[in-house]
């Protein structure tokens, strides 16, 4: 991998040292799974030390910069212009239920253009992470988008609206379309993973509405930095709106939003 920018080496060592902590805790939740009060409570106070980690590190580092979380919302800085966004525990309710798949996500957003990127995949030991206009690296080897060219052939990621979520009146149309279309759907729960997966070829495509910037943020550049396409299917102007990310390799970007669109 090129040389990190300082701003992305801030980042990749607080996601790293808050991973210590979020792994450690994990440990712990299957056994509470058994528990009469179970994990919930344990997991929040584990999400709120994470988050209050990488605030510590990345104020301690940058003191000026604006810092966007989930459970916290905006701290204000000297600089508004640069603000941190960060989701410390992407995939709660898989690390509730002891399912090793959740990330930490970072991203540095400069002048309203993300400009940093990193997803640490915590339980696989896999560090996604960009800088724009340098490419994205994963355990600083480079990834790129997969080459799929016919949506018969692809794999696609997709959020499923649950409860009162309001995508569910939208994805049902989404989903048939979709499903007429492709190899297989999947449906992982962490957003930020399904667009590094994107990122480094694993999955052809992905979509889900109604995410916040915390989950989506990091992974956005990292699918452009790997060349693929990535934005919000209401336009980029309406970046951190709400309405529905989507992401893909180069060759199937038109047809995806097409059929998202359409349906």
């Amino acid at each position: 991998m090129p040389r990190r920018s300082p701003h992305l080496e801030v980042m990749v060592r607080a996601a790293v040292r808050a991973a210590r902590t979020l792994s450690r805790d994990f440990g712990e939740v299957e056994q509470l799974q058994w528990s009469v009060k179970g994990p919930a409570d344990f997991v929040s106070a584990a999400d709120r030390r994470a988050e209050q980690m990488l605030v510590e590190d990345l104020h301690r580092a940058r003191p000026d910069f604006s810092i966007l979380t989930e459970e916290s919302g905006l701290r204000e800085g000297r600089f508004p212009e640069h603000r941190f966004i960060v989701d410390p525990l992407d995939g709660t309710s898989n690390y509730l239920h002891a399912l090793p798949h959740w990330s930490i996500s970072i991203a540095l957003e400069q002048h309203g253009e993300v400009t940093a990127a990193c997803v640490y995949d915590v339980t696989r030991n896999e560090l996604f992470a960009a800088d724009k206009g340098n490419g994205a690296y994963m355990n600083d080897q480079r990834i790129r988008v997969s080459r799929t060219k016919e949506m018969s052939r692809a794999l696609i990621a997709c959020g499923l609206p649950v409860r009162d979520w309001k995508g569910r009146k939208s994805f049902p149309r989404q989903y048939e379309a979709m499903a007429d279309k492709v190899a297989g759907l999947r449906r992982m729960g962490v957003s930020s993973l399904d667009l590094a997966y994107v990122a480094c070829g694993r999955l052809d495509g992905y979509w889900e509405y109604g995410i916040q910037p915390w989950d989506y943020a990091a992974g956005l550049l990292l699918v452009r930095e790997a060349g693929g396409r990535s934005g919000r299917l209401e336009g980029d102007d309406r970046l951190w709106e709400e309405g529905t990310v989507f992401a893909s390799n180069a060759a199937l970007g038109d047809e995806l939003i097409a059929t998202l669109t359409g349906a």
